[in-house]
């Protein structure tokens, strides 16, 4: 970090603790936290408003964070990165610079894939560096051999899209114009990243200039004093929480990713977590080896602590606010080589499977020796699903959709139906997709019974019908076609997704969960179906007006009702039979034995067995790993930015 802040190291020192000592009072600290989370939202209002592609503007597929000068996270929504991203930046960050990047590679994990633009920028006031911004966003499309540049069948990064390593876009405020246009004439929508990406910039430095009205507002010492202060405060209370809730004794969890897009699966990710003193351990030792194919994740180690803090304060204790304070309490080991810390260049666009598989398995291991607070496997992905070719016009269209399914259900509550596995993601409105787009959305609904039965049920997956009206081809980027998310404490494994292309002469074709160039024309509709998620509790304790309301809604089925949690209900008036009701669920409670902790569904090799009877495709093949030999990542040379900036000085400033 040093290298990389060479102008900047005094100030960012002297913020970090090397000032005279000053006490925060409860008020002064409360206005403080509460501008940090206000100015982070604008930052989300900034980019929403000026943004161009459905992806960011409408999805909101962005990860906002305000830092301190050490690159810290305060507030945001996806961990921090900065530092890791200064570690592989060749030159110094000024004043008025903005840094841009793609690469997970050049930036040790901090982005995942090739499609999601960073930017990074330091905040000075009065001459002192006092603090940073930092925003990415998920581009529609970033070049390389495919439409949304998330091919499934890449075996290197090289073959997935554009490839940006860490330079100054703007340096003291002029913009790189020269790089910038060699980046936008490789990709098919440049109007709409360039748009993205200024829109991305000026997120930054909305963020950035409530930093500076605070430090007007209190001084600066009083402000660098009240963050750390925040941040020491976080690290009490899940100093505390942490002893509470993580056990001396290992405890252990692992899933599946069911394919890799290339034939081959399914993948096991493994944790293993447990407690020393006041810190905890998480060690994904017996995950496998990385994926010849796209669906390895090169995980950063402080990402990896946002999604456990998030778990921890979220079941536990919603009320600590989250940052970078607790970072040093907890212990990562990710062994090199394995799907979540892959060698270079492996391939990385279909990583967000292994992403979002991270909260079922840790979910898992966190609550085994605390069930009260286990929830069941859910909505662990963001698929996709994109349309693109000619319209009757003649001009090219890109359509990016991402999908919503069942989140788990909860100790206290039911799943919710059709959600994002991200909180603060929104769909794209049908209107929207069939104003933009040459196609029409038929259908847009809960799947009935995919949730898994529960004291508290499972949320439902979604069904979304597109009929198209266009040729042009179809990517899909999918999972949990093959493997169950899994129920807990009693409560049912869930619905499996699938998908299915209904052909203009009514011929059906069920089409792979991760696949490209899948031809469409004029009339053919995809029925695109989400999974469900894991149900919590013994059904048969569900209160009968409950599953009548479910019944009512067509969340469940009438049959399902009766099944699983043993509610007879007349199918014309849905009325319960009460005395039908209380003598099944005594005899099903007496044929069925005692509930399970876990519902992983069936053997992994009777899934396999079954595989083409039950969902129409064949099953994946086994992994073969071989032994890979690491790539060098190239470096940027200080040199070489000098020489561009020579180039384009004089031109406009930002």
């Amino acid at each position: 970090m040093a290298k990389a802040m060479k102008k900047s190291t005094k100030p960012a020192a002297k913020a970090a603790g090397k000032t005279k000592k000053i006490t925060i009072d409860p008020i002064t600290m409360d206005v403080i936290e509460n501008a940090l989370k206000n100015a982070r939202y604008e930052m989300d209002a900034t980019l929403f408003r000026t943004s161009v592609s459905p992806s960011i503007r409408e999805q909101h597929d962005e990860f906002p964070i305000i830092a301190d000068p050490e690159g810290r996270m305060l507030v945001g929504q996806f961990g921090s990165w900065l530092g890791d991203l200064k570690n592989h930046f060749p030159d110094t960050i000024d004043e008025n610079d903005v840094i841009f990047t793609n690469d997970p590679y050049m930036c040790g994990g901090t982005i995942s894939h090739l499609n999601d633009w960073l930017i990074q920028m330091p905040i000075h006031y009065k001459g002192r560096l006092v603090g940073w911004t930092s925003m990415f966003g998920h581009q529609n499309d970033t070049g390389g051999p495919v439409p949304s540049s998330l091919p499934t069948d890449a075996t290197t990064i090289f073959g997935e899209a554009l490839r940006i390593p860490p330079f100054k876009l703007y340096e003291g405020g002029i913009l790189n114009d020269v790089a910038l246009n060699i980046i936008l004439a490789n990709v098919r929508q440049p109007e709409m990243n360039r748009a993205d990406l200024m829109a991305l910039v000026a997120a930054c430095r909305t963020g950035a200039q409530r930093i500076r009205d605070l430090c007007e507002r209190f001084g600066t010492d009083t402000y660098l004093a009240g963050t750390q202060a925040l941040m020491q405060r976080t690290y009490n209370a899940m100093k505390a929480l942490i002893s509470q809730v993580i056990p001396e004794e290992k405890q252990s969890f692992e899933d599946y990713v069911d394919d890799d897009g290339r034939g081959f699966g399914p993948y096991k990710v493994k944790v293993t977590i447990w407690r020393k003193g006041d810190k905890a351990y998480f060690d994904y030792t017996g995950t496998d080896p990385q994926s010849e194919g796209p669906i390895n994740y090169y995980l950063n180690e402080h990402l990896l602590k946002m999604f456990i803090g998030v778990y921890l304060i979220m079941t536990h204790d919603p009320w600590i606010l989250f940052n970078d304070g607790f970072y040093p309490l907890v212990d990562i080991h990710i062994p090199e080589g394995s799907l979540l810390k892959p060698h270079h260049p492996a391939a990385l666009s279909c990583r967000t499977h292994l992403l979002g598989r991270q909260f079922d398995i840790l979910g898992g291991a966190l609550c085994k020796k605390a069930p009260q607070f286990l929830t069941g496997a859910g909505w662990g992905s963001s698929p996709h699903m994109i349309y693109s070719g000619y319209d009757a016009d003649g001009k090219w269209f890109n359509a990016f959709e991402i999908g919503f399914g069942g989140i788990p259900a909860r100790p206290f509550a039911d799943g919710m139906d059709g959600h994002a596995m991200w909180p603060l993601f929104t769909n794209q409105p049908a209107e929207l997709m069939e104003t933009y787009y040459p196609m029409r959305v038929e259908a847009y609904t809960s799947v009935i019974d995919s949730g898994g039965a529960g004291y508290h049920r499972g949320g439902n997956g979604l069904l979304k019908v597109y009929h198209f009206l266009a040729e042009g081809e179809v990517s899909i980027h999918d999972d949990r076609w093959l493997t169950y998310q899994w129920g807990v404490n009693g409560g049912s494994k869930a619905m499996r997704g699938k998908k299915w292309l209904k052909k203009v002469d009514g011929s059906i074709e069920y089409v792979a969960s991760k696949c490209d160039h899948v031809k469409v024309f004029p009339g053919d509709e995809l029925f695109y179906q989400t999974w469900g998620a894991g149900g919590y509790g013994d059904p048969l304790t569900r209160e009968t007006a409950r599953v009548q309301k479910d019944v009512r809604f067509r969340l469940v089925s009438p049959e399902k009702a009766r099944d699983e949690y043993g509610v007879v209900i007349d199918m014309k008036t849905f009325v319960v039979n009460e005395e039908a009701t209380k003598k099944l669920r005594a005899d099903t409670a007496s044929k069925r034995g005692p509930a399970v902790p876990f519902d992983m569904g069936p053997p992994l090799a009777e899934i396999l067995k079954n595989c083409k009877a039950e969902t129409g495709l064949e099953p994946p093949k086994p992994p073969v790993f071989k032994k890979v030999a690491k790539m060098p990542i190239y470096k940027s040379k200080p040199s070489m930015s000098k020489l561009v900036l020579k180039n384009v000085k004089g031109k406009h400033a930002a």
